[in-house]
């Protein structure tokens, strides 16, 4: 702690200095791309008042539940919020926007399949996670079966999960600092990891639960004043959204096609598919789902998640309306014009609601967007980083591999080993991947997630004759189906690859991994006739007990 004492002031001054080197050390491009002072000037400041979170964070990390779980002391509140500023990432800030902006009402198909997760994890999961679990979903679906092999795949889904997550985050924070800041890409990846390896090593959910409330705080503002400004302006004044709509519609090369669905995804199948993946995934998200540990009791796991559904929701609404205000204010304007890229914008459609700032509110408000959207990157990949530490440090190394004969400061020893190697390990995923289409992978991930960590979470919660070998071959055939078919699916196969026509026609492969999985859990738990299957079944009634009361849940008296 010491060392951190004294080393503190020097790390900040160092990246203060590094970002405006970074920013401002290759003139030859700086004149190709002129410096963004405001956003370089909050991003310093945010970066400044973070690195001071985790600094007091530090001070009162000491034990293993500090660490993983912040002491189990935030509110439902600050934990709805902080669950919000996880999840609002720059796909959502970003991507739907430019979604919305690209095909009007039908761009909304992302965020209404992410918001409606929320009511599964509030009525199915939230308070029976927090009764069971400890530190890490995987302490539920190990609760009542064999341990060793239950945590060696609940941890290798979830660390599969966080990689790919960690990759598209990565590659997403090169590319916008390297529009918004002037930065060179790599220099702004390694800054991202650089910090985010700080939060976690020195702050633990403490730090990372901090900087995520700030984020959403701010992400909030910003895009309210984005959204409503848009509305004023495009709407003559008016603050009419019909009005707006009507000049959108009339501006818009799709016209009437705008205010229908069917543009972006026509075929059933693949809707049903995409919508299993995006519901169901965000149940099954290691990150998400580790944040039901930070509450003192399952009442205020419940709370966290009222909270969080209610910060979506209006977050979601004002994506919708960026992106119809940026139909309005941005198309046929020349200095929003790049006719080369996609939606005939500067940086094509993820773009729309930071040119759209710069629209709104000039310069500023785009420093201060720029900002924000940086700080959205560093929030979550906070929370990813945390969440594959501590599926290595407590399911691996502790459970499996040290078979629980390991102290508490050596757990947060290895978790902080494991924080440094996979914060590297982003670092050098994100520049690998600079030039790929990471489109995929945010497929893979939230099919990942419905397909492995979501049926085995549910039929281990509900499910009283599932057994440890039918978890085991549902989660399994889960995982490798879901990773097996998007890589011979028509984005892997045929736009990564270039292989020809895709051997499985479907984008998304949930509607089919989702139910080998469940299929394979109950099919492996009606034959499986052992001994240890009893044991199991018998064990079902006692851990429904403290599932829906919480009577002997971790530091929670029964209510």
């Amino acid at each position: 702690m010491r060392l951190w004492k004294y080393t503190f002031p020097t790390i900040l001054l160092t990246l203060a200095a590094g970002s405006a080197l970074a920013a401002g050390g290759d003139m030859g491009q700086v004149e190709k791309q002129a410096l963004n002072i405001p956003a370089i000037i909050m991003f310093l400041v945010f970066v400044a008042a973070t690195l001071g979170i985790t600094y007091w964070a530090a001070q009162r990390t000491k034990t293993a539940k500090d660490f993983y779980a912040a002491g189990g002391g935030i509110t439902g509140f600050q934990n709805g919020l902080a669950i919000a500023g996880d999840y609002m990432s720059a796909a959502s800030f970003l991507g739907i926007s430019g979604l919305v902006f690209l095909n009007g009402y039908d761009g909304l198909i992302f965020s209404v399949g992410w918001l409606v997760g929320w009511p599964i994890i509030m009525f199915l999961i939230a308070e029976q996670l927090r009764n069971l679990g400890k530190y890490t979903y995987a302490d539920v679906v190990s609760y009542r079966f064999e341990r060793v092999p239950m945590r060696s795949l609940a941890a290798t889904a979830a660390l599969v999960v966080v990689v790919l997550y960690l990759i598209g985050q990565m590659v997403g924070a090169g590319k916008l600092i390297q529009v918004l800041f002037g930065l060179d890409y790599v220099y702004a990846v390694i800054i991202v990891g650089v910090l985010i390896i700080m939060y976690v090593t020195f702050g633990g959910m403490l730090a990372t639960t901090w900087v995520q409330i700030i984020k959403a705080g701010l992400l909030l503002f910003g895009a309210t004043i984005i959204a409503f400004g848009a509305l004023y302006f495009a709407s003559d004044g008016t603050m009419s959204p019909e009005r707006m709509f009507q000049k959108a519609v009339e501006i818009h090369p799709k016209k009437d096609a705008i205010m229908g669905p069917g543009a972006l995804v026509s075929d059933p199948i693949e809707a049903i598919s995409l919508g299993l993946a995006l519901m169901f995934g965000t149940a099954g998200l290691p990150h998400i789902l580790m944040r039901f540990f930070t509450v003192g009791n399952a009442i205020e796991a419940r709370k966290s998640v009222f909270y969080a559904t209610g910060w979506i929701g209006y977050f979601y609404i004002l994506t919708f309306l960026m992106g119809f205000g940026a139909i309005v204010l941005l198309t046929g304007h020349p200095e929003f014009a790049d006719p080369a890229a996609i939606g005939g914008i500067k940086g094509g459609q993820n773009m729309a609601a930071v040119n759209l700032a710069t629209a709104v509110g000039g310069n500023l408000l785009l420093g201060f967007i720029s900002a924000v959207a940086f700080a959205t990157i560093l929030a979550v990949v906070s929370g990813l980083t945390l969440a594959g530490a501590s599926a290595i440090s407590h399911d691996l190394y502790a459970n499996v591999f040290a078979h629980g004969n390991v102290n508490e400061q050596q757990e947060i020893r290895m978790s902080k080993i494991a924080t440094v190697v996979l914060g590297i390990i982003a670092i050098l995923l994100g520049i690998a991947f600079e030039k790929q289409n990471i489109a995929y992978l945010v497929a893979l991930t939230f099919s990942v997630a419905a397909s492995a960590n979501f049926p085995i979470l549910l039929m281990s919660i509900y499910y009283g004759k599932m057994t440890t070998r039918g978890a085991l071959i549902g989660g399994w055939l889960g995982l490798i189906s879901a990773t097996t078919l998007v890589i011979i699916g028509p984005t892997v196969w045929k736009e990564i690859l270039q292989l020809g026509d895709p051997i499985f026609p479907y984008k998304y492969p949930a509607f089919i991994s989702m139910t080998v999985a469940f299929l394979g859990i109950w099919i492996g738990s009606m034959l499986d006739t052992s001994e240890r299957a009893k044991l199991e079944h018998a064990a079902f009634e006692a851990q429904d007990v403290r599932c829906q009361t919480g009577i002997g849940a971790e530091g929670a008296s029964s209510h």
